[in-house]
């Protein structure tokens, strides 16, 4: 449990990180399989995810990340982003947990609803999480194609300045790529939207 992550004094909860790790072990294997597991070389990447989910000021101030931000997570194919991005509500308040939805599920419910699934995603003033960037493809609705998710992000960044409320997202490609994907507009609002984290390149692919 949380719980035993932590001792409070003060008024504040102090984590122990050592614990949080095998709490997200836990969870991991829970969620997923008893395959899952922690590895190693994962360790200084979880523990900036961690200090960012717990809001400790201090170490995000060490690691430049910002609270106000939300989280974009890269990495190759297979490294583990979603199962991390989808375990890490577990370390938050209630008021900073997020669901998850895949960009081609997404698409898909464009598809079939049309428009107002861009205003379901874009203007839900909640945090929000959105995966798999750039692997969706431009979906038609009665024949009109959209960049579904270049304008959900659009509007994601719209209730960001205006209300802070946080997108987080994961993706296996570069800014370059995703800006041939979603367009300048979506680029150029990234490095205000998130935190950029990253897997270094050359991990190996957990799924294998």
């Amino acid at each position: 449990m949380l719980h035993k992550c932590y001792t409070i004094s003060n008024g504040y909860r102090h984590f122990n990180f050592t614990t949080c790790i095998q709490y997200l072990n836990h969870l991991g294997k829970q969620k997923y399989s008893s395959k899952f597991s922690i590895r190693k070389e994962d360790l200084y990447l979880i523990h900036k995810l961690i200090a960012y989910a717990i809001g400790e000021e201090e170490l995000c101030s060490n690691y430049g990340i910002d609270l106000d931000k939300g989280i974009l997570l890269t990495g190759p194919v297979g490294c583990g982003k979603t199962s991390l991005i989808s375990l890490l509500p577990n370390f938050m308040y209630a008021n900073q947990k997020y669901i998850v939805k895949n960009t081609r599920d997404i698409a898909s419910e464009f598809h079939k609803d049309g428009y107002e699934i861009i205003q379901h995603y874009g203007y839900r003033e909640k945090p929000f999480c959105i995966d798999d960037l750039g692997v969706e493809h431009n979906i038609k609705h009665f024949g009109n194609e959209c960049n579904t998710i270049g304008e959900i992000m659009l509007q994601r960044y719209e209730l960001q300045v205006s209300q802070g409320i946080i997108t987080h997202a994961t993706t296996n490609l570069n800014a370059d790529e995703l800006e041939d994907i979603y367009g300048i507009r979506v680029r150029s609002r990234l490095r205000s939207m998130f935190n950029l984290i990253s897997f270094p390149e050359g991990t190996e692919d957990k799924r294998r």
